[in-house]
């Protein structure tokens, strides 16, 4: 599909070219060796305490984790997570601070999310951008439209496993503690970006936990 006919095409291309340049001006954020998407890395972005604060919010809210699909995709992910808190004062300063690096508007971002990992579970190949055909695209566009920009903060250190594996890009990234992963969920027309294909491996050993941003095209309901 073209570009300029999918949804909200426009706006994500505007906003992956601001955030694009506001990146490039960053001396300490590294952008991943790869062509066919915008991934870049930033590490020590999160201090200890904070992560360790994260941590013990992710542990007050861990449910098993959800999909949008859930009769179709029975088994697909096996970790624990919830929302956590947006009025503590770690989970703003997070949000101030990833404002501040890419300019994204934390009006159009969902609420934080917490993932726990332990050992053996994992999250099968996903994107995260919205399949406008599916039968939930409907709700969705009414609470912000399409994703643009994934913001996921490591908060440990994993013994042994649970990588994220960019599958269709040759990219692993390990798990560190503070360690910023921030991906363009769009391609620079605004189109879906299907390179953006990606998994949680299964923790081998330890426990693994996360914090995500998901960022809209418009302000999330």
């Amino acid at each position: 599909m073209r570009g300029d006919r999918h949804p909200d095409s426009e706006a994500l291309a505007r906003i992956g070219a601001d955030v694009r340049h506001r990146l490039a001006n960053q001396h300490t954020v590294r952008q991943a060796d790869v062509d066919a998407a915008e991934i870049y890395i930033v590490e020590n972005f999160l201090a200890a305490g904070a992560c360790q604060r994260l941590t013990r919010l992710i542990d007050a809210v861990a449910c098993p984790s959800r999909l949008v699909e859930e009769d179709d995709w029975a088994g697909y992910r096996t970790s624990y997570s919830g929302d956590i808190d947006p009025k503590d004062a770690t989970v703003r300063a997070l949000e101030g601070r990833l404002n501040d690096l890419t300019g994204l508007d934390t009006a159009r971002s969902e609420c934080a999310q917490g993932q726990r990992y332990l050992a053996g579970e994992f999250y099968h190949e996903h994107c995260d951008w919205f399949d406008t055909a599916a039968n939930y695209w409907p709700h969705e566009e009414d609470n912000g439209g399409q994703r643009s920009w994934t913001a996921m903060v490591y908060l440990n250190t994993v013994e042994l496993g649970g990588f994220t594996d960019f599958t269709k890009l040759g990219l692993r990234v390990q798990p560190q503690p503070g360690t910023l992963l921030l991906w363009n969920n769009a391609c620079p027309d605004g189109s879906p970006n299907p390179w953006t294909l990606h998994a949680a491996r299964p923790v081998e050993r330890g426990v693994k936990y996360v914090v995500t941003k998901w960022y809209r095209a418009r302000n999330w309901q």
